[in-house]
């Protein structure tokens, strides 16, 4: 099967990567055009484009997937499929109707919860204890369309977003390349998507979410510095100094009010939350500073107990 690819960030790659290491014909690889980045604002190629070109697959990148310049060039390539993996653009139908055989996408939820931009960090600050990816069929409105396989795995509790994200781009992969062996045996099946209420949409994150709210229980606040990383990250505020907060635990039971400081060593950093409970910071980063172990951050700057 000729396989036309889409994608940009790193979690594509890892897609990309196995289905060409799987012996799948890649015959071009589209993803976002290179953006200016640091102080030079030199152009960066994303990541997907680095790795296509080590692999000497043709690569593309235009400004819009809804022109017809880029749809002819599209149909030129006669995919029999279309796979995408976080492309980061909503595609129009032109190119949806565009395959012989199938529009795929990785999504890295259990659809039909976690439809949306977010599912990875919405999955840890909800503290679920299970995720996986999605194979579906690509349908005009977002995330809605037809499923064909999902892989289920495990969150642990001290799994922050960032790290199940790896996990996640790992699995996508190897669901993507059994994908296209179904397609290609005609084994493959479409189970369709049925939205309720019970499920929730995956928003994008903002800077809004980051403040804690000491007045929620440890738990809740630990899901919330977990599923923040690796942007905007959790935040909190200690004697006029801003912290972002990487790492935190379930501490022991208190009666201290809330954001009360109860110790502060070698540990770590204990705070009072609500419900009697307590959270321990184990990693931090000041503003103008860098991001270390509590114990070290202490080292230098004495936090007033209580």
């Amino acid at each position: 099967m000729r396989i036309v690819f889409m994608g940009t960030p790193e979690f594509a790659v890892a897609t990309l990567r196995q289905i060409v290491e799987d012996g799948w014909e890649v015959v071009a690889a589209y993803t976002q055009p290179d953006k200016p980045k640091n102080r030079g604002m030199k152009l960066i190629p994303t990541p997907v484009k680095e790795y296509a070109m080590s692999v000497g697959i043709p690569v593309y990148q235009p400004q819009s997937c809804r022109d017809e310049a880029t749809l002819a060039q599209i149909r030129s390539l006669e995919p029999d499929v279309i796979l995408v993996a976080a492309y980061g653009k909503l595609l129009p139908q032109a190119l949806l109707d565009i395959p012989k055989v199938a529009i795929l996408n990785v999504h890295s939820s259990l659809l039909p919860q976690y439809r949306g931009a977010a599912p990875i960090n919405w999955a840890v600050l909800n503290g679920d204890a299970e995720t996986g990816v999605t194979i579906q069929y690509m349908a005009a409105e977002l995330d809605a369309g037809d499923i064909l396989l999902t892989e289920r795995t495990a969150i642990t509790d001290d799994e922050d977003a960032g790290q199940l994200y790896d996990r996640l781009a790992l699995l996508g992969g190897k669901a993507a390349s059994e994908a296209l062996r179904r397609l290609q045996d005609g084994t493959a099946t479409r189970t369709p998507q049925v939205y309720g209420p019970q499920y929730q949409y995956a928003s994008l994150l903002s800077r809004e979410m980051s403040p804690i709210d000491w007045n929620k229980n440890a738990r809740t606040i630990v899901n919330k510095v977990r599923g923040l990383i690796p942007w905007p990250c959790a935040t909190t505020d200690v004697a006029g100094a801003r912290w972002k907060v990487y790492r935190a635990e379930p501490a022991e039971a208190t009666d201290r009010a809330p954001g009360t400081i109860l110790s502060a060593d070698k540990a770590g950093i204990v705070v009072a939350a609500g419900e009697g409970t307590s959270v321990r910071i184990t990693e931090l980063q000041a503003d103008g500073g860098r991001r270390m172990a509590a114990a070290d951050y202490l080292r230098g700057h004495p936090v007033s107990l209580g």
